[in-house]
This record gives C-alpha cells, sequence and structure tokens, in this order.
C-alpha cells in the first residue's frame, strides 16, 4: 500500500510447523526510517536509521530467517507478556487466589513464560496512514491459564512511525478477570549499525536517580536504592565501556522513571554514537525502564548481515512496568480489572549529534 509520501508493504516470512503464516510489513518515511515487523512475537527485526551523513543502517539485531527465531533466541526484538521482567518465585497472589507461574528462568518466572506473547503469531489487525505516517496493529488472545496466569487477555500493539524520526509503540489491553500486565518491546540496539561489534564505544544517559535492586539470582528485592554515588548512577551520562563492567554481572539495571503526572509520557534515556553521530531517545508512560547490556551475546549467534553477534553487541531500553508490582505493589500496581484497559506508549526517537 502507498499513500503520498508514506509506503507500507507486506510479505510471507514464512511458515510456522503447524502452517500458520508469518508476515512482514514494512513502514518506510521519507526521512529514510524503515522499520520491518513480524507477525510473529510482532517482532522489529530491522530497524533503519541515518546517520550524520544520511546514510542508512539497520540499528536493531536479529535474524535473517523464520527458522532462527524459532530457536533459542534472547528476545531480539519481541513484543514480551504478559508480564515483562522477572516474577520472583513465579508466585502471584490475585484477589485471594493464589497462582503459580511457568518457572523458566530459576528461580524466577521471566518475560511471560516459557511461550510468552514473543513465541506467538499475532494477528494483523489494519495497517495503512492515516495522514500522520504509517502505521501496523496487530492483536493476540492471551487465554486464561496460560501459563499460569488468570483471565483471558486481549492484546493490542500498534506500531506507528511518528514525525519524519520516531517509532511509537502504543499498547491496549483488555481481560475478563483480573490479571497482570505488563508489556514491553526489546530490541537490541546498536547505533553504529547492526553487526558492527561492541556498543562500548556508545554513551547512555539515564533519567532516573532511582533503582530497583535485585540479588545474585537477579530476583528483585522490591526495595528502591538511590543511584548517586552508585555504579548505575547515569544521570550526567557515561561510555558504555566505562559502565559495563562494574554494573551487576554486566546485567544491567532497572530504573524507576518519574512522571510528572499519571501516564505522562517522560525521557527515560538518551544513548549515542559518536562515530555515527545517531542519537536515540526512549520516552515512556511505564514506571520503569530495564537497561541491558547485551552480556549474554558470545559470538554463537549470527546476525542479518551474516556477522556474529558479541559480547556488549547491542543494548536494550525495556520501557515497563515494576515486574514484580503483584508482590510489590509501592513499585507500581500493575494488575488489570475487568472493565478498564491498559494503555501504554513508548517512542524511541531519533536524531543526529
Amino acid at each position: 500500500m502507498k499513500s503520498g509520501k508514506t509506503d507500507i508493504s507486506r510479505q510471507t516470512f514464512g511458515r510456522l510447523p503447524d502452517g500458520q503464516e508469518v508476515i512482514e510489513h514494512t513502514l518506510a518515511r521519507p526521512s529514510g526510517l524503515i522499520v520491518r515487523i513480524l507477525s510473529l512475537g510482532a517482532t522489529v527485526r530491522e530497524l533503519h536509521a541515518p546517520d550524520r551523513h544520511g546514510r542508512l543502517a539497520d540499528v536493531v539485531l536479529g535474524f535473517a530467517s523464520l527458522p532462527e527465531y524459532l530457536g533459542p533466541h534472547p528476545y531480539f526484538g519481541a513484543t514480551i507478556g504478559r508480564v515483562a521482567g522477572r516474577i520472583t518465585h513465579g508466585r502471584l497472589r490475585v484477589d485471594g487466589e493464589n497462582y503459580n507461574l511457568a518457572i523458566n528462568d530459576p528461580p524466577n518466572h521471566l518475560h511471560g513464560g516459557r511461550r510468552g506473547f514473543d513465541k506467538r503469531n499475532w494477528q494483523v489487525q489494519s495497517a495503512g496512514d492515516r495522514g500522520n505516517g504509517p502505521e501496523l496493529t496487530m492483536a493476540l488472545k492471551s487465554p486464561d491459564g496460560e501459563e499460569g496466569y488468570p483471565g483471558n487477555v486481549l492484546a493490542r500493539v500498534t506500531y506507528h512511525l511518528s514525525g519524519d524520526s520516531e517509532l511509537s509503540i502504543h499498547y491496549e489491553a483488555e481481560t475478563d478477570r483480573t490479571t497482570p500486565l505488563s508489556l514491553t518491546h526489546h530490541s537490541y540496539f546498536n547505533l553504529a549499525g547492526e553487526g558492527s561489534g561492541s556498543i562500548e564505544g556508545h554513551h547512555l544517559q539515564i533519567f532516573s536517580d532511582q533503582i530497583t535492586p535485585v540479588n545474585e539470582q537477579l530476583t528483585l528485592l522490591g526495595t528502591r536504592l538511590d543511584v548517586k554515588g552508585h555504579p548505575s548512577d547515569l544521570t550526567c551520562g557515561k561510555k558504555l565501556g566505562d559502565v559495563l563492567p562494574r554494573l551487576l554481572k554486566m546485567h544491567g539495571e532497572n530504573y524507576l522513571v518519574p512522571h510528572a503526572s499519571p501516564l505522562s509520557l517522560e525521557r527515560a534515556a538518551r544513548a549515542w554514537d559518536p562515530g555515527s553521530g545517531r542519537v536515540l531517545e526512549a520516552w515512556t508512560t511505564q514506571d520503569c525502564l530495564q537497561f541491558y547490556g547485551g552480556a549474554c551475546l558470545d559470538g554463537s549467534l549470527t546476525g542479518k548481515t551474516g556477522r556474529k553477534y558479541p559480547k556488549f553487541g547491542g543494548f536494550c531500553l525495556e520501557c515497563q512496568g515494576y515486574p514484580d508490582g503483584v508482590n510489590t505493589p509501592g513499585l507500581g500496581d500493575i494488575l488489570l480489572r475487568p472493565g478498564n484497559t491498559y494503555r501504554h506508549s513508548t517512542v524511541y526517537r531519533f536524531s543526529i549529534l
């Protein structure tokens, strides 16, 4: 489909073992911003942005073919749910009832379980341009009891190329029983270009002065910690090569995002690559930003251009609710109740140094 200055197209990316078709949509803006999105996991497979000379590069990690996405990988570009992050020991107590979730990251439940939203084939609801940029909306039905969660949930995610340099992601969901819900986007960014090596030369600033600490098993402790004087203090911006070795086993931290008012869209982080001049800002209505430095990458995964992804080959800015909010509501209520609609937005905004 075409609409003046923007383009939307679709193609078959492959088929799942059960015969379901996996669709890839391409959304493009005249500025050069291009995003390719798979129905599998509502996944961003490619995101092209210009450098200071106007040259495009794909700045997210991912694969060239469907079989690689069906194998083990660290959630490249996926939509995560029902709950992004770790739930302590996979235990919930909701409306007086106890629930045990799948333990897929012992001793905790991680990113929705063994078959979370990232492994489901979402259904395309609409694709078009309403005059303010191309957008794609996909939906997913999650049945009562899936991965141990209560309630039937209908979730929707809309990707929108808003303005000349923004990828906006809007989430909505409803449920018929009270259930925890906290969705996030899990792209690994490398502003020098996918497959270009380590992001240790990048710089990162996070506009938060508090983190939610974890123990050695990465279990959230349900407390706040001021970052002043702590290795995780990125309020002034630091080179990642100086920061990553000192962060919790090089994993990263979950930062609390300050909001002027409930659900206000706030700038959570700013990253930049001095070499290419690309700048990325993350804006969100969510309560938390999980920064992850790509410590799990070890050269065993081959990216879209045939290059191996090394340790620290990409970083994540995962905007989400407090993952263990059911057990610690004081740090953020993530319960969705019947009759209410879950609504959150995250915007990845590009510019040039």
